[in-house]
C-alpha cells in the first residue's frame, strides 16, 4: 500500500492498526502466555548483555507481549528496568526506574507511573508493536512518542520489538519519521530487522554477536 497524502496513511494506519488490535487481542490466553514464555526464553538467551544494562519497557496492556518474567529474572543478574513517562506531547518519553516495590501511580491508559525514582537512560527499550512489517518497521497506536525517544536518544538504544505472528503485516508503509526495530522477537524466534528485509536466526545465540556490533557501532 502506498498512501498518497499524510492524511490518506494515518487513516489507513488507524484501520489496520484497529484490525491488528483485534486479532491480537482475540488469541487464546493459554496461547500467548505459551507465547510469552518462548519470547522470554528467546531475550534471555540472545541478549544476556541486557543483564548489564538499564532497560527501558512497557507494562502489557491489549494483549501484549508480557516481558515482565523475563525481566525479573534478568533484574537478579544485575539489570536495572525502567517504565516509560509522558514528559509533553510532542517530547521524548522519559524512564524511569521500576521495581517490584517502586511507588506508582496510574497514568495515560491506566498504566503506572513510577514515583520518586531515578531517571534512567536506558541501554536498551523494549517495545510492543501493534504490527510490525517485512523491514521490522513497527506500528504504534499512534501517538509517535516512542520514534521519537529513539531519535532522540545518544547514544540509540538497542529496539527489540516483542510481538506474537498475528501481529505481522507486509509494510506500514514507513515513512522518515518511522525508526525500525533492531530485532524481532516472536513465538518463532528472533529477527534480525533493523530497515532490512526480516532474517530470522536459526541459533537465538546468534543475536549476541550481532547485537554486540549494534551497540559498539552506536558508542
Amino acid at each position: 500500500m502506498t498512501a498518497g497524502t499524510p492524511g490518506d496513511l494515518a487513516a489507513w494506519r488507524k484501520e489496520r492498526r484497529r484490525e491488528l488490535l483485534a486479532r491480537r487481542e482475540a488469541l487464546p490466553l493459554g496461547e500467548r502466555r505459551a507465547s510469552d514464555a518462548r519470547i522470554g526464553e528467546f531475550m534471555l538467551a540472545g541478549f544476556p548483555m541486557l543483564a548489564e544494562m538499564a532497560i527501558g519497557f512497557y507494562w502489557p496492556i491489549r494483549g501484549e507481549v508480557d516481558p515482565r518474567i523475563a525481566l525479573r529474572r534478568l533484574r537478579e543478574r544485575g539489570a536495572r528496568t525502567a517504565l516509560p513517562v509522558v514528559v509533553a506531547k510532542g517530547q521524548p518519553l522519559q524512564f524511569r526506574e521500576w521495581r517490584p516495590d517502586t511507588p506508582t501511580t496510574p497514568g495515560p491508559m491506566g498504566l503506572p507511573v513510577p514515583q520518586g525514582s531515578a531517571v534512567l537512560v536506558p541501554g536498551a527499550v523494549l517495545a510492543p508493536p501493534v504490527g510490525f512489517d517485512a523491514r521490522g518497521y513497527r506500528l504504534g497506536y499512534g501517538a509517535g512518542f516512542f520514534d521519537r525517544t529513539l531519535a532522540a536518544a545518544r547514544p540509540r538504544p538497542l529496539a527489540l520489538g516483542l510481538a506474537y505472528e498475528a501481529s505481522r503485516m507486509d509494510t506500514i508503509d514507513p515513512q522518515a519519521w518511522d525508526i525500525p526495530m533492531d530485532f524481532l522477537l516472536t513465538e518463532e524466534g528472533i529477527h534480525v530487522a533493523g530497515g532490512e528485509p526480516l532474517r530470522r536466526l536459526d541459533d537465538p545465540r546468534e543475536a549476541v554477536a550481532i547485537a554486540r556490533q549494534i551497540i559498539d557501532s552506536r558508542r
